[in-house]
C-alpha cells in the first residue's frame, strides 16, 4: 500500500475557533503534529488587530510546542476582503489587509500566505471582476516577492467565488500573472463537487502545485476523514505516485466540530492511520 509521510499531515485551527489558541496548539502537540497551517481570524490572531507583540507572543506559542507553521491563511470569506471588488475602498483594504497578512508570515518565519480571488457581483460582466482581481493579484505578488513569500492561489467553490473555482480558472490566472511568488493549490472538496481529479492538477500544474487541504465531504462539507465518502485510497495513490512532499492541511470546517474539535483529529488519524509512514 502506499504511504505519506505522518509529518505531512497538517492541522489547522478553524474548527478550534470556540477555543483559545493555546489549547489548539497543545491538541497538535498532543496529536503529533509538526506542523500547522494557521488561519488568521479572531480570537486566535486577527489580522486587522494584530500588534506586533501579540504576533511574536503567538510565535514563542508555537515554537514552546515544537511546532511550525507551513501557512498562514488569513480570514477572508467571512470578512469584508475581496480582492476583486468593484468598490476600490473594499480593494484597497484588501490589499493592505493581504500585506500585512504577509508581514505576519514573515514574523511567524512562515514560508507561504494563502490567497483568493476573491468574488464579482452575479449581475456584472465576469471579466470586469476577473481584471480586477488579475490587477490586485499583481500588487500582492510584488509585495510577496520582496518580502521572500510565495502566495498560494486556492479555487473556491462556485458557491463562495464565480472567479476561480476549478482548475481550468486558476491556470489561466497563474499564466496571466506568471510571477515565481504565486503557485497553485487544491481543496479536495470543492474539487470533488465539481468531479475533478486530484491527478489533474499535478498534470497540470507540476511542482507548482504547493499545497493541499485534504478532507472529507459528501462530496461538500470539509469533514473529518471518515465522516464523508471522498476516495481516500485513489487520493492517496496520486499523492504517492506524483511524489507530493508538501502540507496536507487537515481544514474541518463544518459547525459540527465546533463543540469537539479534538474528536474530528482523532477520527481523522485513525482513518489516515494505514496511508501514513514515519
Amino acid at each position: 500500500m502506499n504511504r505519506i509521510l505522518r509529518s505531512q499531515l497538517t492541522g489547522m485551527n478553524f474548527h478550534y475557533l470556540h477555543y483559545p489558541l493555546p489549547y489548539f496548539l497543545d491538541a497538535m502537540a498532543l496529536y503529533g503534529f509538526e506542523k500547522i497551517e494557521l488561519w488568521g481570524a479572531a480570537p486566535h490572531l486577527y489580522v486587522e488587530d494584530a500588534s506586533l507583540s501579540e504576533i511574536h507572543q503567538v510565535k514563542q506559542e508555537i515554537v514552546q510546542r515544537g511546532l511550525e507553521v507551513v501557512c498562514f491563511t488569513p480570514e477572508q470569506c467571512m470578512y469584508p476582503i475581496n480582492l476583486a471588488a468593484k468598490e476600490k475602498e473594499i480593494r484597497d483594504r484588501s490589499l493592505r489587509y493581504f500585506k500585512k497578512s504577509m508581514d505576519i508570515s514573515v514574523e511567524l518565519e512562515c514560508p507561504m500566505v494563502l490567497v483568493t480571488a476573491g468574488w464579482g457581483y452575479r449581475n456584472e460582466p465576469m471579466q470586469e471582476a476577473w481584471d480586477r482581481a488579475k490587477e490586485s493579484l499583481h500588487n500582492l505578488c510584488d509585495y510577496a516577492e520582496q518580502r521572500g513569500l510565495t502566495l498560494a492561489l486556492e479555487p473556491l467553490s462556485r458557491v463562495e467565488s464565480n472567479l476561480i473555482t476549478d482548475l481550468p480558472t486558476l491556470t489561466t490566472m497563474l499564466d496571466a500573472i506568471s510571477s515565481p511568488a504565486l503557485k497553485g493549490m487544491v481543496d479536495t472538496v470543492p474539487m470533488a463537487m465539481l468531479g475533478e481529479e486530484l491527478r489533474s492538477y499535478f498534470d497540470r500544474l507540476g511542482d507548482d502545485l504547493i499545497h493541499i487541504h485534504f478532507i472529507d465531504g459528501n462530496p461538500g462539507g470539509h469533514l473529518a476523514w471518515g465522516d464523508g465518502c471522498l476516495p481516500l485510497e485513489s487520493l492517496m495513490e496520486t499523492l504517492c505516485e506524483v511524489n507530493y512532499t508538501g502540507a496536507l492541511s487537515l481544514e474541518f470546517t463544518s459547525a459540527q466540530y465546533l463543540e469537539n474539535p479534538n474528536l474530528a483529529v482523532e477520527k481523522s488519524l485513525k482513518r489516515l492511520e494505514p496511508y501514513l509512514r514515519t
